[in-house]
């Protein structure tokens, strides 16, 4: 029976970093339509966001079949309730990405981003794309310092985010009121990106060491 259980958690676990391992894709696609108004490859990211909810489904269903039939305690409780709560946070981040690209959709041929903030968002292209690929290194590894890296990226984010206020306030300012909407909607699906990613860098850590995440140096979003 234990061994059962204990393949289940294991499924458990490669759900997760499957989950990881497609918003990975769709944050890195959803950039990269964004910044060069490709409409085929936001498409893509907005087609795709079904098989992230489907994985959220299948490993909820799961989670809740164990709760049920082996009433977990201590550590293995800690597990199930934990994945319950990261595959909620994937799939928000999968829709934050797929939010990205509606952007980049709706306003082919054009790009979506004034000249004036194209670098702004291409560093944030860089970052939110970097704490997707750390969180799938640490949703296989759990590597503690995998889990501070994150943190570090989504600094990078809230400034780049701060920086996006300064552009828009900025007498040279020269965007229309649809570039200055769309800078305001994307920087803050970006900067939310970083703090999901936080949020499952922070419950890794509990998972690995039962302390909270902010004692060891990693923030809550």
């Amino acid at each position: 029976m234990r061994e059962i259980f204990e393949a289940e958690l294991q499924q458990i676990g490669d759900d997760l970093a499957e989950m990881s391992r497609l918003v990975e894709s769709a944050i890195s696609r959803a950039g990269t339509a964004l910044l060069t108004a490709d409409l085929q490859l936001a498409q893509s990211v907005i087609a795709a966001d079904h098989a992230i909810d489907q994985l959220e489904r299948e490993l909820d269903e799961r989670c809740v079949l164990l709760l049920a039939q082996q009433q977990p305690v201590a550590t293995d409780l800690r597990v199930v309730v934990s994945a319950l709560r990261m595959s909620s946070t994937l799939e928000r981040m999968g829709d934050l990405a797929r939010h990205i690209a509606q952007v980049a959709r709706g306003r082919y041929p054009h790009r979506a981003i004034a000249p004036a903030a194209e670098a702004t968002f291409a560093g944030m292209h860089e970052a939110a794309t970097g704490v997707a690929q750390r969180t799938t290194t640490l949703l296989t590894t759990r590597d503690l310092a995998v889990a501070s890296t994150i943190e570090r990226e989504d600094d990078t984010l809230d400034l780049l985010h701060q920086d996006t206020f300064a552009a828009l306030l900025n007498e040279t300012w020269d965007g229309t009121a649809q570039q200055t909407i769309d800078v305001t909607l994307v920087a803050r699906y970006y900067e939310r990106f970083g703090d999901h990613g936080v949020s499952i860098a922070r419950r890794v850590v509990y998972l690995v060491t039962g302390d909270f995440a902010e004692e060891r140096g990693v923030t809550t979003p």
